[in-house]
């Protein structure tokens, strides 16, 4: 029953042949964070876990650092030369006006206090500085029933998709939306300039059935219901 992620993602490649120009939101991500990294610039992972985007990123020489609450995740990170804190999103130990580049995959879901962290992030960034994101849409299908067995969900997440159960943490979805985030990024002195929306049906491809449902399911609702959000907000 359990949807490994090569699963996961040899579903992702069938679709992908099937929808010329789709690609996944992970790769968006990174393309977008190709394009605004420049050498020598600083770049702030929050959430880092234990690797991540930065592992694509080592040809850049970019200065990259890591921040995540979770110590054990930090001591386990993939790059060990990688400068590491422990630090929660609402209190960064950097300087005003320090990094040039902050980016966030599967973090903006389980912030409680959002407003804080986008005025955290904006605090940290340099004028003209780019804050880059993904995260899941409130809007999807995939996470409104998130939200429906969210009692269950420290159970059913690791059954269902093969992650250890300290990987998974609550979701509140409080800067989900596309609105969410302009609203927010404007809290913390930035601009949304680009904001994606993906859709993604492999999230129930438990079977090859499941998955032509979840495509058909992808091409019948409206494109403001894709499973990822993925954006660029801009520091002023």
């Amino acid at each position: 029953m359990s949807l490994s992620l090569e699963r996961q993602n040899q579903y992702r490649a069938r679709y992908a042949q099937e929808t010329p120009g789709w690609q996944p939101a992970t790769n968006i991500y990174e393309t977008l964070i190709r394009q605004h990294c420049q050498a020598n610039r600083v770049l702030l992972d929050i959430g880092c876990g234990r690797g991540g985007v930065l592992e694509q990123l080592q040809a850049i020489s970019l200065y990259s650092i890591g921040a995540d609450p979770d110590f054990i995740s930090l001591k386990e990170h993939r790059l060990p030369h990688l400068p590491r804190i422990t630090a929660l999103a609402e209190a960064v130990p950097l300087a005003s006006a320090s990094v040039d580049i902050v980016i966030a995959a599967w973090v903006l879901e389980h912030l409680t206090d959002p407003p804080t962290v986008f005025n955290e992030i904006g605090r940290i960034l340099k004028p003209g500085g780019i804050f880059i994101f993904l995260t899941p849409n409130r809007h999807s299908p995939v996470t409104v029933l998130n939200r429906l067995l969210k009692p269950f969900q420290q159970v059913l997440v690791p059954y269902l998709y093969g992650r250890a159960e300290a990987d998974t943490f609550p979701v509140v979805y409080r800067a989900n939306t596309s609105d969410d985030v302009r609203h927010l990024a404007q809290v913390g002195g930035m601009l949304l300039e680009d904001c994606r929306i993906i859709a993604d049906p492999t999230y129930l491809a438990f079977h090859d059935i499941l998955f032509r449902g979840s495509v058909w399911l992808t091409r019948l609702l409206p494109a403001s219901s894709g499973v990822h959000l993925v954006g660029v907000c801009r520091r002023l």
